[in-house]
């Protein structure tokens, strides 16, 4: 891994499957990958970041970092005034293409290469505004998976986590943990605010971007996440991530454009 790391930010270069130290910053922090997939795992779930979105982690909560393919990770900092303005929880968020260029530019070679022509402190701030404040004006994504608090909405996870394919009703997978489908079915709607469908649905996307993102073609990712024939699979995940499997994979991202590839 290489990398190059600042007060207010740094740049790390990992290899598909690094996975960072489990860790917690008294700010809260952006993080963007420019290039790969980042999965992201705090106490309140997992959070999976692919191109042309923003995932925000707030001060004081305990994470981890994993990389999907080689990964060009991008962490920006915040002070509690601007942290205020975004939610206390993790979150993520489509990244405009202006906030991705300004989220480049206060990670890129200018920040650590040569002092003398980085930011002055006043051009710093005014840069966090201006990203702040576009995320502010954006979507919030579906791309927090909750994690279940309750023990058998864990086991279920479990499974599920284990065998994305595995197209278990909700009773099946009820009689294997203990639990009837309408408990589960209270359960999700009271912690999670999902149904079984959304759920699922969800976990199968994360785990299609993975794939993705380590190469794996549209149909073999498709049978892997348990859709029996691609289009099922390319509506869910048009629905979810705004771009086709194929235009996604081909680093395309939502708009069409996808990670710049620049320092």
């Amino acid at each position: 891994m290489t990398s190059h790391v600042w007060p207010s930010g740094g740049r790390h270069l990992w290899p598909s499957g690094e996975t960072s130290a489990t860790q917690s910053h008294p700010r809260g922090h952006l993080t963007y990958a420019a290039s790969g997939v980042l999965g992201i795992h705090t106490e309140r779930g997992t959070s999976i970041v692919p191109a042309n979105r923003v995932a925000w982690t707030p001060a004081e909560f305990t994470h981890q970092h994993r990389a999907h393919g080689d990964t060009d990770m991008r962490i920006v900092f915040l002070a509690p005034s601007l942290a205020r303005l975004v939610p206390n929880r993790p979150a993520v968020f489509l990244a405009s293409d202006l906030a991705r260029e300004v989220l480049l530019a206060l990670t890129g070679p200018r920040n650590y290469e040569d002092t003398a022509t980085g930011y002055s402190r006043p051009a710093r701030a005014r840069l966090l505004r201006v990203l702040v404040d576009e995320l502010c004006e954006a979507d919030e994504q579906p791309l927090h998976l909750p994690e279940p608090q309750d023990d058998r909405l864990r086991a279920v996870a479990h499974l599920l986590r284990g065998n994305p394919a595995d197209n278990a009703t909700l009773a099946d997978l009820g009689r294997t943990v203990g639990a009837g489908s309408r408990t589960l079915s209270r359960l999700l709607r009271n912690e999670l605010g999902m149904t079984f469908y959304e759920w699922r649905t969800q976990l199968r996307i994360h785990h299609a971007l993975v794939l993705l993102a380590e190469g794996h073609d549209t149909v073999r990712t498709a049978h892997a996440c348990g859709w029996a024939n691609p289009s099922g699979f390319i509506a869910a995940f048009t629905a979810l991530i705004g771009t086709t499997p194929g235009r996604y994979r081909a680093g395309r991202g939502a708009t069409g454009r996808g990670g710049t590839g620049r320092p």
